[in-house]
């Protein structure tokens, strides 16, 4: 019986890239130094990229935060992460990176005694290149923690000692890892983007898709006949002749005396996540008598409930002291903050509690819900069942600020969850009722989800016969509780 032996040999998939002299110091895409350009990578997904030491943190845009040691570049698949730390409710993550070589591969050579070939089998090996920690959070407050720490580790005890252990969670996950200080690891990093980013047109200026997974900057020059197979990336001033033939990943950087600039990030361009409604514009005239029936549909409420003031006022008043009204900061048209008036239905110090019910909060967005809310006062529980507290609002319909039906108003922090949303939401007047309340099922983790769906689907559909049918729906809520 023949024996079989092996020979071994050793392949690595090579990442191409069209530089001929690979320099972190002078290589430049479209404008931006490689970590520029793997950090804009991230803010495309409405991520910031924040450093011990590194440029400020940016409070109204971003979704979240992705906290990373100084000279560090990572990749890997964010949407499961962002599942686990919405499910779990925590408000910082610390991440566990490994970089695994998944690419590498061993080719045996089987061949019998006499040296005769028999067959190849390739065997793929899994090889652990390194790890690293790492961190991600939805909140600015614990982000700017980690930017002003010295280093990595008392950025985390820092975030620790303010979140609270118990609202923190650790979390391991496979990607890519690389040194913004070793050149052949950034022509890694840079490789990893191309195959990645698929369309980096929509935070940069000056940057187009020249064919599908072919991106030029404007100022670049592709001659007649040149074939490019991507993905490959084409710099500012570079020149493809017409003979050319480029396969990708291949990147041709900026020619040095081209100097293209980037503007900063702008958080309002990131399409998170991915889908941008096209609100149903209306004519001046259905403005003009939707003003109209706000108006006189206000004054209406307001003198026929004008009895249950006094009462209200003089109820909360003995159970909890002044004042009797809320009024919290909200944003209508155009993201214009407004007070919106309420009764004041919980105790005094409410918002110092918050924080400790936190774990309680049955929501899956950056709303607030707990179904037996220990903040809620005697008087508000009675309040809140008959929506009483609610008719303080009209006076904000009076004064222009909201409209009868319309969006849920909410306050900037809120409205910062989904850029798209927002923009859709903010086109016309939060409303005192609307779609979302006569249909929100207060089903476990679809919450946010509902509020996004209704307030789209009522902002495109808008019409007088939609918003008689939600003061309807409302008015039959109202009695029915």
């Amino acid at each position: 019986m023949n024996s079989l032996h092996e020979s071994v040999v050793m392949h690595q998939r090579p990442a191409e890239i069209s530089a001929d002299r690979w320099s972190r110091a002078h290589t430049r895409v479209w404008g931006l130094s490689i970590e520029e350009t793997h950090d804009r990578y991230w803010a495309s997904k409405g991520v910031q990229v924040v450093r011990p030491g590194g440029a400020a943190v940016i409070g109204r845009g971003p979704m979240l935060y992705l906290l990373l040691r100084r000279g560090e570049l990572v990749l890997f698949k964010f949407a499961p992460v962002v599942k686990r730390l919405n499910w779990i409710r925590s408000r910082a993550m610390r991440l566990r990176i490994v970089d695994l070589d998944a690419d590498s591969y061993v080719e045996r050579v089987i061949a019998d005694d006499d040296g005769g070939f028999i067959a190849i089998r390739r065997d793929y090996s899994v090889e652990t290149h390194g790890s690293t920690r790492a961190a991600v959070t939805g909140e600015a407050k614990l982000a700017r923690q980690w930017r002003d720490a010295d280093n990595a580790r008392e950025g985390w005890r820092a975030i620790v000692a303010r979140a609270g252990a118990d609202r923190t969670s650790v979390h391991r996950c496979v990607g890519r890892i690389f040194d913004a200080e070793d050149d052949e690891s950034l022509e890694e990093c840079l490789t990893s983007l191309m195959q990645r980013w698929k369309n980096p047109t929509l935070g940069l200026d000056g940057v187009y898709e020249f064919m599908p997974g072919v991106l030029l900057h404007e100022s670049a020059e592709v001659e007649s006949g040149a074939v490019l197979l991507p993905p490959v990336w084409i710099g500012a001033g570079s020149r493809i002749g017409g003979q050319a033939v480029v396969v990708g990943p291949t990147l041709t950087p900026d020619e040095p005396d081209a100097q293209p600039t980037q503007r900063e990030v702008s958080w309002e361009r990131i399409q998170y996540p991915g889908w941008r409604p096209t609100p149903r514009l209306r004519g001046r005239w259905f403005r003009m008598s939707k003003r109209v029936f706000d108006i006189g549909f206000s004054l209406a409420v307001l003198a026929a409930t004008a009895p249950i003031y006094p009462i209200a006022i003089a109820l909360i008043f003995l159970e909890d002291g002044w004042p009797p009204f809320f009024a919290h900061r909200r944003q209508t048209r155009r993201g214009r903050t407004f007070p919106c008036y309420k009764f004041r239905t919980m105790s005094r110090g409410a918002d110092s509690m918050k924080e400790e019910l936190e774990a309680s909060n049955v929501c899956d967005g950056p709303q607030f819900y707990i179904e037996v809310d220990p903040r809620v006062s005697k008087v508000g529980k009675w309040l809140r069942r008959f929506q009483i507290d609610e008719l303080p609002q009209f006076w904000n319909v009076l004064r222009g600020h909201m409209s009868v039906v319309g969006p849920r108003p909410s306050p900037d922090s809120e409205n910062q969850y989904c850029p798209a949303w927002r923009e859709a939401r903010l086109s016309i007047r939060p409303g005192v009722t609307g779609l979302w309340q006569v249909r929100r099922t207060r089903e476990p983790a679809t919450d946010f989800q509902e509020w996004i769906r209704y307030d789209l689907e009522y902002v495109q559909h808008e019409s007088w016969r939609l918003d008689l049918w939600i003061i309807l729906k409302t008015i039959g809520k109202v009695i029915k509780s």
